[in-house]
């Protein structure tokens, strides 16, 4: 599996509740903050639900 480097670029703040949960599932707290992640199944539909707010790199 790959690995997938996740920044998030755009703010949480006045979107729905369930894409604020699913940043926090990330690991992403604040814009500008970076986690990395495998690409598991899970990861990768969490990231697309968000895909909006967020950067990925593949590593």
């Amino acid at each position: 599996m790959a690995r997938v480097r996740v920044t998030q670029i755009k703010s949480g703040i006045g979107r729905p509740e369930r894409q604020k949960r699913t940043l926090l599932a990330l690991g992403l707290r604040k814009p500008h903050a970076t986690v990395e992640h495998e690409g598991t199944a899970q990861v990768l539909g969490m990231i697309k639900k968000v895909l909006h707010l967020v950067k990925v790199e593949e590593i």
